[in-house]
């Protein structure tokens, strides 16, 4: 270790010097959590007991080889010259908290990190100083999170069992910092390990190929196509993780599938069912069981010519796999309307705050602004939730909801900032910058640039081609922009935002003047959301320039429904006035009656 050098802070007395970084000091920060509702619940119960703790823990800190550097009301600062004896105070302090009967329980979250600090008789200081209680904010209930430079000084599996949280952004600090849970998982963990944390923002489902109510062994097969095509045609949805058939095959014929789906293979969902072959026509009887609970949530009678099962577009698959994902992410957005937050799983909250966003309801919309803040918070590194959070914010402003769109299209900017610096070469993320730069700012060079890498880095990735539409829409050419809308919903055909895609076709068809198309394709998408602005905008659009006045002035009043008092002054104040189908709506608008301001 460095020699320490001393600077008087009292030039009066010299009694007070101050220790130049030199040793190298663990520091460990103590929280106690909801210190704050403890104390409105029982103020003189709180304090007694949390000073009987903290006589405890300063034996246990002193004799670990360790010094209590000072009290911070709802918690200590100790320091030690060793890793393993802080860790081993650590989980000494936790295991102090253990519940009493009858009693509201105490927990504490820690913190520790490595470094040279600065040193008087008092206090310590520095920068390591401040990230051992930045870590301390990443802990949740009975946790201790540890810094690289802690965990780089401990044997995993012999000074303490270490969880790999990833890279985290903590307040305050440019860079993001690795952070480690050393011991057990919390009741209530604000981070999940690394290793679990892309799994568990999908449900997950078991297709067990259908049962066959023949005894004709020709027959049989036909369960295997089923359960093949149901797989092919789910696997190409984000939402959802499908087990391989390969797993499912076993479970044909078991009475308690079921279970095993849920313990042995981790999925929240089954779908199995049976068929019966009567003349050219195969009837299949469906239903898709919630695991957890052991019940059956859908069910369906489907029936189609059998050799339809052969084709690659299979219109009995396609209806059977679109039921399936429906009711996945129904049932999902319903248990985060009808829970807490706190007590949804991840994948509940990731489809629900996707879902509720392209919902009807005002309250939805706010709501899924809360899941997916929320869901940043438990998975701070993943970056397709910061993605869907700055697409929140473009609908907020495209809806005509926003006090201030330009400062919300920072703000949307922050969000695929901050998951680009998390993953660079993110389709989704990418695609959704590429549309600020589009659709917000005029921005076409960006935009191009955005939105071509996103292509890249992922050729089947929807929301880029959807939004490279917009793009051609706007800016370049419309016949591309028909094509590529197209090839967008052909790629997610069974997506659950659908009339999001209908919309970007409506808008690509009404720039290549194919008014008829844009009126059919906008109308769909007014059927699903009913209260997306954008869609009576380029329905009105298109009936103008038919010369359906009449019609277009219906569509006008219930497009003042979606934004009361609307003028071209606050329409063109939503993203740039440039491009030439913007303008088309403008002349629109003011052909309609709609004042300029």
């Amino acid at each position: 270790m460095s020699p320490l050098h001393f600077i008087d802070t009292d030039h009066s007395s010299g009694a007070n010097r101050l220790l130049m970084p030199g040793a190298v000091k663990v520091i460990l920060v103590i929280d106690l959590v909801e210190s704050v509702r403890l104390m409105q619940q029982d103020e003189q119960g709180t304090v007694l007991r949390w000073h009987a703790f903290t006589q405890e823990a300063r034996r246990l800190i002193e004799s670990g080889g360790g010094r209590v550097v000072k009290s911070l009301g709802d918690g200590l600062m100790a320091e030690f010259d060793q890793a393993q004896h802080a860790a081993s105070v650590a989980a000494q302090l936790h295991a102090q908290m253990r519940p009493t009967p009858g009693v509201e329980p105490m927990a504490l979250r820690m913190g520790l990190n490595a470094g040279a600090v600065y040193q008087d008789q008092a206090d310590i200081y520095g920068n390591d100083v401040n990230l051992a209680a930045r870590l301390c904010g990443l802990a949740g209930p009975g946790e201790t999170v540890a810094s690289q430079s802690v965990r780089d000084l401990l044997t995993h599996g012999l000074d303490a069992n270490l969880s790999d949280l990833g890279e985290c952004y903590l307040k305050h600090l440019d860079q993001p910092v690795r952070a480690y849970r050393l011991g057990p998982v919390g009741n209530n963990p604000l981070l999940r390990d690394l290793a679990e944390e892309q799994e568990s923002l999908r449900p997950t489902i078991a297709v067990v190929p259908f049962r066959s109510r023949s005894t004709v062994a020709e027959e049989w097969v036909i369960g295997e196509l089923i359960a093949d095509g149901v797989i092919a045609s789910l696997s190409r949805l984000p939402d959802v993780r499908v087990i391989s058939r390969m797993s499912t095959h076993g479970l044909r014929e078991r009475s308690n599938t079921p279970e095993i789906a849920n313990g042995q293979l981790g999925a929240k969902y089954l779908l199995s069912g049976s068929y019966a072959v009567m003349g050219e026509n195969t009837l299949i009887m469906a239903e898709l069981v919630d695991t957890q609970r052991n019940e059956v949530i859908w069910a369906e009678r489907l029936s189609q010519l059998t050799l339809d099962l052969l084709q690659t577009d299979s219109q009995l698959i396609g209806r059977l796999a679109q039921g399936v994902n429906r009711q996945i992410v129904n049932t999902e957005v319903a248990r985060t309307l009808s829970q807490p937050l706190p007590r949804l799983d991840s994948n509940a909250l990731m489809l629900g705050g996707i879902g509720l966003m392209h919902r009807t309801s005002m309250a939805d919309f706010q709501r899924s602004r809360e899941i997916l803040s929320v869901l940043i918070e438990r998975h701070g590194r993943v970056a397709n939730l910061r993605a869907w959070l700055a697409k929140w914010h473009v609908l907020n402003i495209v809806r005509g909801l926003s006090a201030d769109p330009q400062r919300e299209v920072q703000i949307a900017l922050s969000q695929t900032q901050r998951a680009l610096d998390l993953d660079p070469e993110n389709a989704l993320t990418l695609s959704v910058e590429g549309h600020i730069y589009t659709q917000l700012l005029g921005e076409f060079g960006l935009a191009e640039q955005r939105l071509n890498a996103a292509v890249k880095a992922n050729p089947n990735e929807s929301m880029a081609w959807l939004f490279k539409s917009v793009l051609s829409t706007m800016w370049g050419s419309a016949s591309e922009s028909v094509s590529e809308a197209f090839y967008a919903e052909a790629l997610s055909p069974l997506d659950p935002i659908k009339y999001y895609y209908d919309l970007i076709t409506a808008s690509a068809l009404l720039a290549n003047q194919e008014h008829e198309g844009a009126v059919r394709y906008a109308r769909h998408s007014i059927q699903a959301n009913a209260h997306h602005a954008p869609a009576y905008r380029v329905l009105l659009t298109a009936q103008v320039e038919l010369g359906q006045i009449e019609e277009g002035r219906r569509t006008l009043a219930r497009l003042l429904q979606e934004q009361p008092g609307l003028t071209i002054q606050k329409y063109m104040a939503i993203g740039s006035s440039q491009s030439v189908t913007r303008q088309r709506c403008i002349a629109a608008l003011r052909a309609l009656g709609v004042p300029d301001a």
